[in-house]
């Protein structure tokens, strides 16, 4: 009888294996790092290859420590970094260059000309999205135009764009298999979230052939066995969700009005709003949350969407180039040993800001600096910036949906910064959970596949493995919050100003 679930992780730093058991808890992890490719200012990009070897080996040395054989294995779950945009030749499945990764801003041009072209409201009724270079439709049509001969294989049906689940699943599935999920599959600007097909019309305002596009299936569903060749035996494949969604899943939101923060290299803010959708007016965006298969049945839930591009990435940015802290942990020592940010702000637009500004061309700023400022006035405003932003999005969805969100569950890297949390309580005036599992991105990914194979049998039974580690709740008086957001929003407004 096979004991565990195996959840694959593809994010943007590494590429993680996660064993879980039969109440939701980890059973064993193992990871390799995944190397940032930076050809230029404001491009990164990955080594495809270098995600796929990473997987299998974390997966075989997983395997390995735990002294299990694949057929201890129920089913596996994809869970990945959404928007990261691959292109691979159909016969052999070799990439044509490099991932362009979500964070990179080199088609912004590309989204000028649509916004130019009205397609704008467009895109936001159909899509759900706003037009920004963080998704993945226009990096597809960058490849298509800057690779030498892409466009002509892309018209004679050659060629596969996935994101990255789609290029673990074709991996995976020995390249049988050219599939994403639901959730990912809405976060590309192509994909129609009310008819749930592919989108013509921006398809041919990008010169997209529909050929290059995947196969959309549910997000809790048994979709292939994976090859025998990479692991020995072959194992169930029955989930696959984007990262944010899959986080929001482990979370145990199933019900609307439910929400949750992560806090990883960016922050992201998912609110579940049930099965029809709410399209913002405040920046915000409108995402498939999941695709579930219930008695032959399709059930689609909707989530509002905040994307802070810069949240873990931010603390990385203090150790590794302004060299102020030597690992993550010392920033909130450093942070504490202040009484106040000596109105100091600093606004990570190291890529722009998104939700709910979206503009691609705001910088990364530093304001209120004094004789008196020192390394730990910017080692907290840092920290603080995670918050202000991850705020101001809260705020926008609570306006949108109408829905007083009434305690906010945490999970990520970051969340286990006790100052980044009592920020983050004090700001949005809210309590904030943190959970004794914060694995929530993987978590949810294991969820979605075992629930696809009878591991587990309902939504109601994996709200039970939900167990809260400690509650952070809000101290200070509205005034001064209002104050201090105030001021956030005057740096923003300096940061949004240096290209103009």
């Amino acid at each position: 009888m096979p004991r565990y679930i195996l959840a694959v992780d593809a994010g943007t730093t590494n590429n993680r294996a996660v064993l879980y058991e039969e109440r939701g808890q980890i059973a064993g992890v193992a990871q390799r790092e995944l190397t940032q490719h930076y050809p230029a200012p404001g491009l990164v990009e990955h080594d495809p290859q270098e995600i796929w070897q990473g997987i299998v080996e974390a997966i075989q040395e997983l395997l390995a420590a735990q002294r299990i054989a694949p057929s201890a294995i129920a089913a596996l779950g994809i869970t990945n970094q959404r928007e990261t945009t691959l292109i691979w030749e159909r016969h052999n499945g070799r990439p044509i260059m490099n991932a362009i990764v979500w964070q990179d801003r080199r088609t912004a041009p590309i989204c000028e000309r649509l916004e130019a072209e009205g397609l704008a409201p467009y895109v936001q009724e159909h899509t759900g999205l706003r037009i920004d270079a963080y998704f993945s439709a226009t990096k597809i049509a960058w490849m298509l135009e800057k690779v030498a001969g892409a466009r002509q294989k892309a018209e004679r049906q050659q060629l596969c764009f996935g994101t990255v689940d789609s290029w673990i699943l074709w991996k995976l599935s020995g390249g049988r298999l050219h599939c994403t999920d639901y959730s990912n599959a809405s976060r590309t600007m192509l994909f129609d979230i009310h008819t749930k097909q592919w989108d013509a019309t921006l398809l041919k305002a990008l010169q997209i052939p529909p050929s290059l596009m995947p196969k959309v299936i549910p997000s809790s569903g048994i979709c292939a066995e994976s090859d025998s060749a990479i692991l020995g035996e072959s194992v169930l494949i029955g989930g696959i969700a984007g990262d944010q969604q899959a986080a929001l899943f482990g979370q145990g939101c199933y019900r609307r009005g439910t929400a949750k923060n992560t806090y990883g290299t960016g922050c992201f803010l998912l609110m579940n709003i049930g099965e029809r959708p709410t399209h913002s007016q405040q920046g915000l965006l409108t995402t498939i949350a999941w695709a579930l298969e219930q008695e032959g049945a399709l059930k689609i839930d909707y989530a509002l969407e905040g994307s802070v591009y810069m949240a873990g990435a931010v603390i990385q940015w203090l150790r590794d180039e302004l060299h102020l802290i030597k690992d993550a942990a010392a920033s909130q020592k450093i942070a504490q040993s202040l009484s106040d940010n000596g109105d100091v702000y600093l606004v990570p637009a190291f890529s722009g800001l998104g939700s709910p500004y979206w503009d691609m061309y705001a910088r990364g700023t530093i304001v209120g600096l004094t004789r008196g400022s020192g390394p730990a006035h910017i080692v907290r405003a840092a920290l603080e910036s995670i918050v202000y932003q991850s705020s101001e999005v809260l705020s926008s969805m609570q306006e949108d949906s109408g829905i007083a969100i009434e305690s906010l569950s945490v999970d990520g890297g970051a969340c286990q910064n006790d100052f980044i949390l009592q920020f983050q309580a004090d700001m949005s005036a809210i309590p904030v959970r943190r959970p004794r599992v914060i694995e929530s991105t993987s978590r949810g990914a294991a969820f979605l596949a075992g629930l696809a194979c009878g591991y587990w049998h309902s939504t109601a039974q994996l709200e039970e493995y939900w167990e809260l580690e400690g509650s952070f709740e809000p101290q200070i008086q509205q005034s001064q919050r209002q104050q201090l957001l105030q001021r956030w929003k005057m740096a923003v407004e300096r940061a949004r100003g240096w290209a103009q």
